[in-house]
C-alpha cells in the first residue's frame, strides 16, 4: 500500500472511489501521477495497478510506491488477459485516445466493471462560447488551447451513452457533475444532463 502524502483529491476521483468495492483488483489506465491509485489503495485496500504513457507520470507513481508500468492505452491493452481485474478505470483519458471505441471494448474485456470519467463537451457554457465567440472554449475541465490540447476526440454525455449502446454494455450507474464539482442529483433525461453536466462518470459492465 502506498504511503506517500495525499494531495487534494480530484472531484471525479472521489466519485470513482465510491464506486469501487473494498479489496478489489483495480487497473487505472492513463493513471497520470498516481493520485487515484493511491486513493484507492489507502481508502479501499485495493490491489491498485496502473498504466501510464508519460515518463513523468510513471516516475511520480513510483515515487508514491505504486505499481505502474509505462504503456499506451491504444496499443497495450490487448496484452491483458480477459477478466484480469475487478475494475478497470479510464479517468479523464478517453478523449485523448486515438480509438476510444476499441479502448472501451478492451476495458470491458479486461475488467468485471469499467469506470470512465470524461469532460462533457456538450455543456451549455461550451455551446454558448462557440456560439458567441466562435472559438474553442477553455475551461477548468478543458484547460488547453486548440493548438496544444492532448485531446483528440471530444465527446458529450449523449455521445458516450450512444457508444455504450453500440458496444452492448450495461450502464450500472452514471453521475454528472456541475461546474462546482457537485453531483447533479436530479433524475433527468440524458439530453438535460448533457446540457448541465460539466463532467460525467459512468460505471459499466459487459
Amino acid at each position: 500500500m502506498a504511503d506517500a502524502p495525499m494531495t487534494e483529491t480530484r472531484v471525479d476521483h472521489k466519485v470513482i472511489a465510491e464506486l469501487v468495492k473494498p479489496n478489489s483488483r483495480v487497473l487505472d489506465v492513463g493513471c497520470g501521477d498516481g493520485a487515484l491509485l493511491q486513493l484507492l489503495a489507502t481508502t479501499k485496500g485495493a490491489d491498485a495497478r496502473g498504466i501510464e504513457i508519460s515518463h513523468a507520470g510513471v516516475n511520480s507513481c513510483v515515487a508514491r510506491g505504486l505499481s505502474v508500468i509505462q504503456g499506451d492505452a491504444d496499443e497495450d491493452l490487448s496484452a491483458y488477459p480477459d477478466g484480469s481485474f475487478d475494475y478497470v478505470v479510464l479517468s479523464q483519458t478517453l478523449q485523448a485516445t486515438w480509438d476510444p471505441k476499441e479502448v472501451v471494448r478492451h476495458l470491458l474485456r479486461i475488467g468485471g466493471h469499467v469506470i470512465v470519467s470524461f469532460p462533457n463537451f456538450g455543456h451549455w457554457q461550451n455551446r454558448l462560447h462557440l456560439l458567441l465567440k466562435g472559438r474553442m472554449p477553455v475551461t477548468d475541465y478543458l484547460p488547453y488551447s486548440w493548438y496544444d490540447t492532448p485531446n483528440i476526440h471530444f465527446c458529450t454525455i449523449r455521445d458516450f451513452v450512444d457508444l455504450t449502446r453500440e458496444l452492448g454494455c450495461t450502464v450500472e450507474k452514471a453521475v454528472a457533475l456541475n461546474g462546482n464539482g457537485q453531483e447533479i442529483s436530479i433524475k433527468a433525461p440524458w439530453w438535460l444532463w448533457n446540457l448541465i453536466g460539466e463532467q460525467a462518470v459512468f460505471l459499466l459492465r459487459k
